[in-house]
């Protein structure tokens, strides 16, 4: 550990000791969040979203191909992460590195597991075309907390998606069918202490991530956990109940994003 690191590292687990963060938040408060949709005009749906200093836009594009042969009456959806040069020193060009491939399947999952996309009204011809949805992420500004704002950006991008039927000659455009939205809030815990919405900072002394992806009812529809360390039962339970509370304020500010 760099000296620089280890005096970062020293004032905000002692900041912490007394309650504080470095911005001034609470342990269990988000970072002003903004949601602008219809960034990408040639994309079927797109959204930029800033939470903090942390840029990310996503777009979506749609095609026709064939199911997959176990779900051959359901669309497809695939999702990908670009991790520019530019949005941190720390990226690189090329190949998706570990690091994207985790934040794509993290935002892939809780959209897939909570069934926003309706993939059996994105039937075509039973076996033979189904609509493909692809949902590309791109780190414009990191500062911490990539999950929840491509997770968002991707929301946000579907939630704004016009299926182009009419450019496959299968009738007129349409929304792209969806249900509730899940909402993802990523906590870390370091020296014993958890945050909700971690800033750059409070990442790289993280010992420990937890991503949980909550609906409107409150249940839970995706977790991932990420480094190396561990949460106690009751540690879970506190990060779940707030992921829970600003899953609902952040709902809210989705739907008027995209005037619902």
């Amino acid at each position: 550990m760099t000296l620089t690191a280890s005096i970062k590292r020293d004032y905000l687990e002692n900041l912490a000791k007394d309650g504080k963060r470095a911005d001034g938040r609470k342990f269990d408060q988000f970072r002003e969040i903004e949601i602008e949709t219809g960034v990408v005009l040639k994309a079927e749906g797109s959204a930029k979203v800033k939470i903090g200093k942390t840029q990310v836009m996503a777009g979506i594009k749609m095609d026709v191909g064939e199911p997959y042969p176990d779900t051959p009456d359901t669309g497809v959806m695939s999702t990908a992460a670009e991790l520019i040069p530019m949005a941190s020193p720390d990226f690189e060009a090329g190949p998706p590195r570990e690091d994207a491939i985790e934040l794509a399947r993290v935002v892939d999952r809780g959209i897939r597991e909570s069934e926003i996309i309706d993939v059996e009204k994105l039937c075509v011809e039973p076996g033979e075309k189904v609509w493909i949805v692809f949902i590309d992420l791109h780190i414009l500004d990191y500062d911490g907390n990539l999950f929840d704002a491509a997770s968002l950006a991707a929301l946000a991008a579907l939630m704004t998606t016009k299926v182009p039927a009419e450019r496959f000659e299968l009738g007129e455009d349409y929304p792209l069918p969806l249900k509730e939205p899940p909402i993802s809030c990523t906590s870390v815990k370091f020296n014993g202490v958890t945050v909700m919405d971690p800033s750059l900072d409070e990442e790289q002394i993280a010992e420990v991530r937890l991503t949980v992806a909550t609906d409107t009812k409150g249940d839970i529809r995706a977790m991932q956990k990420g480094l190396n360390g561990s949460f106690s039962v009751d540690e879970i339970k506190k990060v779940i109940k707030a992921s829970i509370d600003n899953g609902k304020k952040i709902r809210e500010q989705l739907y008027k994003s995209v005037g619902k």
